[in-house]
């Protein structure tokens, strides 16, 4: 598959967030099943979301964003974004800057294209609940991290790994280091069980 082809097939090119290392994917924030409700509540994490206001809202970048959800529909999806990842150089990607996993049929292909992608790190951050039935079957090279709801809110601790969003004893260094992760990877790191997140 050429990289051109690929880029079509997923809808789009791959998003380059400033503060990662490496590359992502983007779909609506508004069509997040758990987090499209938890932003009208005070006091949540998706409340004030980032993906809902600044560029993410320019015309361009919503149709981008509706492209690459109507995409997942498309039977090549997985083999394009396998052959995506793999042509990147950094060695880790992170799932959904924006946006959450749809549906069952959706994680399934995630899984696939971690597979697919044996020497690159994976970092799923989802507020879906209903993914931790299916933890057994992801691959090594993924990490889940179920995001607690609520700011200052662990996660279940029947959650293998997780991340919350607090107002002090973060351990996330971004907002130490230009909102960066720099040489970070604790969000990749199957090691690390719970990533805190500094309240910005």
């Amino acid at each position: 598959m050429k990289t051109n082809e690929a880029l079509k097939i997923i809808g789009g090119s791959l998003s380059k967030p400033s503060k990662m290392p490496g590359w992502s994917i983007g779909l609506p924030a508004k069509e997040c099943k758990t987090g499209s409700k938890l932003a009208k509540i005070p006091g949540s994490v998706c409340y004030d979301c980032y993906a809902l206001k600044g560029c993410y809202v320019f015309k361009v970048v919503q149709d981008a964003q509706y492209r690459r959800l109507a995409a997942l529909q498309d039977t090549r999806w997985v083999d394009a974004m396998a052959h995506l990842i793999n042509s990147k150089k950094p060695d880790v990607f992170r799932w959904h800057d924006s946006g959450d996993v749809q549906d069952l049929d959706h994680l399934m292909k995630i899984f696939e294209v971690c597979e697919l992608t044996p020497t690159k790190r994976h970092w799923l951050p989802t507020r879906e609940a209903w993914i931790k039935k299916f933890l057994g079957a992801k691959p090594d090279n993924l990490v889940i991290r179920f995001s607690a709801p609520m700011v200052n809110q662990s996660a279940h601790s029947s959650w293998p790994h997780s991340s919350q969003v607090v107002d002090k004893d973060f351990n996330c260094p971004a907002s130490l280091q230009d909102n960066e992760c720099k040489d970070c990877r604790k969000c990749w790191d199957p090691a690390v069980k719970v990533v805190k997140y500094h309240k910005h």
